[in-house]
């Protein structure tokens, strides 16, 4: 069993096997971050993509827990920069550990860049994760992408039953993009993200659900802060 916690946007906590995972953390900031929520131990961090609103907090986060740190090879090296230790860079079809689960970095139509200061450095490809967890189920982490074929692979390589989507629009896919590649990827379930934070990112669950329609395929629009169990 795997613990999740949206913390609003594209920012995830997982508990798995004792352990505490976060994907994407922008915590400060984040208009949809939960009031009151706080992490008290930190085993590993996933980075997707440079972006601001999907690594603002790793910084803080790194040096105060000190979790195994996983993303591209640029984002690690600039972390690295600033002075942050236990990185462990990657890249797109490599798998390793972090923490109680195993990822696999899948790809991901996007771009990518780090705001240092006042300058925009490369920040490296974007990408997502297979999650391969313990009891032998895989889920899969989208990032923030447009739909692409590579999804039909990871259905017939990976099988994962969950799929964490974008769904907002003008900056990823939206809800009918979203249907169609969960009804590529053959999951049970569909956790909507990366929408709702700013007016300009219009998709919603319900529409992802009426793209759905009769597919099967469960939208489960978790709750900012509520903790679900899969």
């Amino acid at each position: 069993m795997v613990n999740i916690t949206w913390l609003g946007h594209g920012t995830f906590a997982l508990g798995v096997n004792g352990e505490s995972i976060v994907i994407d953390p922008w915590l400060e900031g984040n208009p949809k971050f939960p009031s009151g929520f706080a992490f008290s131990r930190l085993d590993a961090m996933l980075i997707t993509h440079g972006h601001f609103d999907h690594m603002a907090s790793a910084i803080e986060l790194a040096k105060k827990f000190s979790p195994k740190v996983i993303a591209n090879y640029e984002i690690c090296t600039w972390l690295e920069s600033k002075g942050v230790a236990n990185t462990s860079g990657m890249n797109k079809g490599g798998r390793q550990q972090a923490g109680a689960l195993a990822a696999t970095m899948t790809h991901a139509l996007h771009s990518s860049s780090i705001q240092d200061g006042s300058n925009l450095i490369y920040g490296g490809e974007p990408g997502g994760y297979i999650l391969h967890l313990p009891d032998g189920r895989n889920a899969y982490f989208a990032g923030d992408t447009a739909i692409c074929s590579e999804m039909a692979l990871y259905a017939s390589i990976y099988k994962p039953e969950l799929a964490f989507l974008p769904i907002g629009d003008h900056y990823t896919m939206g809800p009918e993009e979203a249907a169609h590649a969960a009804r590529m990827l053959q999951v049970k379930k569909v956790i909507p993200m990366h929408y709702g934070t700013f007016p300009v990112l219009a998709g919603t669950p319900e529409a992802l659900g009426a793209k759905l329609a009769g597919s099967g395929i469960e939208v489960w629009a978790v709750e900012p802060g509520k903790t679900v169990n899969w």
